[in-house]
Order: C-alpha cells, then sequence, then structure tokens
C-alpha cells in the first residue's frame, strides 16, 4: 500500500490556529476573551496530533499528545474562566484595564492563578506543557517546521497569558474598586485547590494518564492503516 500523506489542509488549519489565534488574543482587552481565543490556540494542538501521519500510520506521539491536550485543556481552560468569575463576581466587570493590584488585596487568589497562568503558557510540571511538548515530538517526525510553528505557541501563550497576569494582579492597587475586593472564601478555595491538584498531578505524573491511553490508540492506529478499498 502506497503510504498515506499528512493530511496537509487539517495540518494547515490546526497551525493557522496555533499561530494567528495566538496573535489575535495578544490583543484582547477583555479577560474572558483572552483566555477563550487562547482556548482555540490549545485545542489547535489536538487537531494538529490527530492528523499526524509517517507514512500510513498515525504518529503515536502526536495522537496521545492531543488527547492529553483535551484532558488538561479541561482542567487549565476551567481554572482560567472561573478566576476570571472570582474577580467578575467581585467587581462585575472584565476589562484588564479595570484592575491591577489585586495580588495586594487577595493574595492566596493570586496565588492560585500564577499557577493556571503558568499552565496556560505551557510551564514544564503543568498539565499545559504535557499534551503540547507530546504534540511537538510527534511534529519532528513527520516535519521539523510543523514542529517550530506548533512550538510558537510556547511563546505567544506565555506572552498574552502573563501579560494579562502582570496587568491584572501585579503593581500597585487600581483603583477604589479593588482597594475594597475580599480574598477567596472557602468555597472558592476549595475549588481552587481541586483545580490545583488536578493540574499539578497531571504535569507531575502524566504517566498515569497516558498508560491508559495506549490501547485506544494503538487500535486507532492500526484501523486508520488498514486500506478501505
Amino acid at each position: 500500500m502506497p503510504p498515506v500523506s499528512c493530511p496537509w489542509i487539517m495540518v494547515a488549519l490546526s497551525l493557522v490556529a496555533v499561530v494567528y489565534i495566538g496573535l489575535v488574543a495578544l490583543v484582547q482587552t477583555d479577560m474572558k476573551k483572552l483566555v477563550a481565543y487562547s482556548s482555540i490556540s490549545h485545542m489547535g494542538f489536538v487537531t494538529l496530533g490527530m492528523f499526524m501521519f509517517v507514512g500510513s500510520h498515525l504518529n503515536q506521539w502526536a495522537v496521545e499528545g492531543a488527547l492529553v491536550q483535551m484532558v488538561s485543556h479541561g482542567f487549565v481552560s476551567a481554572a482560567m474562566f472561573f478566576c476570571i468569575g472570582v474577580m467578575y463576581d467581585r467587581l462585575h466587570t472584565r476589562n484588564i484595564a479595570d484592575y491591577g493590584g489585586v495580588a495586594n488585596k487577595m493574595p492566596i487568589f493570586a496565588a492560585f492563578m500564577m499557577l493556571f497562568a503558568m499552565a496556560n503558557s505551557g510551564l514544564p510540571a503543568t498539565s499545559g506543557f504535557v499534551g503540547e511538548f507530546m504534540v511537538i515530538m510527534g511534529s519532528v517526525q513527520v516535519n521539523f517546521w510543523y514542529a517550530v510553528l506548533a512550538a510558537s505557541t510556547l511563546i505567544f501563550g506565555a506572552a498574552y497569558t502573563l501579560w494579562m497576569y502582570k496587568r491584572v494582579i501585579f503593581g500597585d492597587v487600581g483603583n477604589a474598586h479593588v482597594a475594597e475586593m475580599k480574598d477567596v472564601n472557602k468555597r472558592e478555595f476549595l475549588l481552587l485547590v481541586i483545580l490545583a491538584v488536578a493540574v499539578l498531578g497531571m504535569g507531575l505524573y502524566p504517566q498515569a494518564f497516558v498508560e491508559k491511553m495506549h490501547l485506544s490508540v494503538n487500535d486507532l492506529i492500526a484501523h486508520v492503516a488498514q486500506t478501505k478499498l
């Protein structure tokens, strides 16, 4: 059977999602929109990993990385949206310019949000790193330039996430409304702890997740490799 070429259309769309949408996220002034666009960029890794072929076979590294990325995205994106919701509940605005100096009034919250921001940026030892790294490694086996473009998300992700975090959390207290903000309550603290354990657990010991995927991924690769003619 002749080798199956990598479906370039899906790869191209995935790389557009990773690179272009990352740039779109950079110019957002609304925290929720910024995280929403970052989700599109991260999910580009999922489709990229699912369409990486080596010869007639799907790339196991890339496929498993895509699955890990889907699970991780459920943790990290949920955590980021929850953090934005915590601040919105107090100030009733999502505009980055309306904040500043939140760490002075909500230090516990700021520490948790720092962890999730780092995970959203793909920091090693967090769940956000594992899937992206595996997809990049799988992409290298197919085409070096696919991997280079995919890896650019590590730059863009850090740029838009940490820039937002810096303007919202650090610095002097932005205004009188920020000065009245209270730190997390028991319910919010419990939810943040659960999300933090999930993000760190998956980042520090990804093998527990990847091992469960081997059999299904191998079956998928064998199925795709069979001719349908």
